[in-house]
């Protein structure tokens, strides 16, 4: 197992240099530890280091984690940030706390149908295709005015920002553009009268660019856990 503390303790420096940088409180950063492929045993471990939120991308592994870490349940957040088919939502909906990867208003609405009434409303974001990539879902910077009013409407869910994962980019002014295209988006929500609040950007390799931006979650894995192995 890496030494999660240790790699814990790095990512919190990393974010306390860039927002000395960018002038920022860093307690305005929450930092979210990308979970996928990992065990469960290695999500305790972080916990036990005292990180609270973890995140997933796959429906079936991150329920078995989930069961399997439910005398933690209390004091973890989950957030589901990978990709959210229609017939998949139901789980989701009743198991998590956040989804970063709404990416469509058809995924939105049956979440808001299928959050359990006895449940907070869950948290989400719009995913939001910044760098105009065919492979990458989201909504276009053009839609997500119309899509982000349409989910701030609906009941169950409460509409809490932008989400995005540009394309990979090399030096840190080349990684602030879609940063910086996404967080204009969202001021201009806001000014529209949404009540947003979160911007999920950066991850392992950006995350300074990202905060220098104004992201409030980063979502970071591999600088935590170490390299993935997708063999199984």
């Amino acid at each position: 197992m890496p030494d999660l503390e240790h790699n814990l303790h790095a990512v919190s420096e990393r974010i306390a240099l860039a927002t000395q940088l960018a002038g920022r409180d860093p307690r305005s950063i929450t930092l979210l530890a990308v979970s996928k492929t990992f065990p469960a045993e290695d999500v305790r471990a972080a916990h036990a280091a005292g990180q609270l939120g973890f995140g997933e991308n796959y429906v079936q592994e991150s329920l078995t984690k989930i069961a399997a870490l439910a005398d933690l349940r209390a004091s973890l957040e989950w957030h589901f940030i990978g990709p959210l088919q229609s017939n998949k939502t139901r789980p989701v909906a009743e198991n998590f706390d956040w989804v970063h990867s709404v990416d469509r208003l058809k995924i939105a609405q049956r979440l808001a149908e299928q959050r359990p009434a006895h449940l907070p409303p869950l948290n989400v974001c719009l995913q939001v295709n910044v760098s105009g990539e065919a492979s990458k879902a989201g909504v276009t910077p053009a839609e997500a005015a119309e899509v982000a009013q349409a989910i701030a409407a609906l009941p169950q869910l409460r509409l809490r920002g932008l989400m995005s994962i540009p394309e990979p980019a090399e030096t840190i002014e080349e990684q602030r553009g879609p940063h910086r295209k996404l967080r204009e988006l969202f001021e201009q929500l806001r000014a529209a009268g949404l009540d947003l609040d979160t911007l999920s950007m950066g991850m392992s390799g950006d995350l300074e660019a990202a905060v220098l931006e104004g992201a409030t979650i980063v979502r970071v894995g591999t600088a935590i856990f170490g390299a993935r192995d997708y063999s199984n």
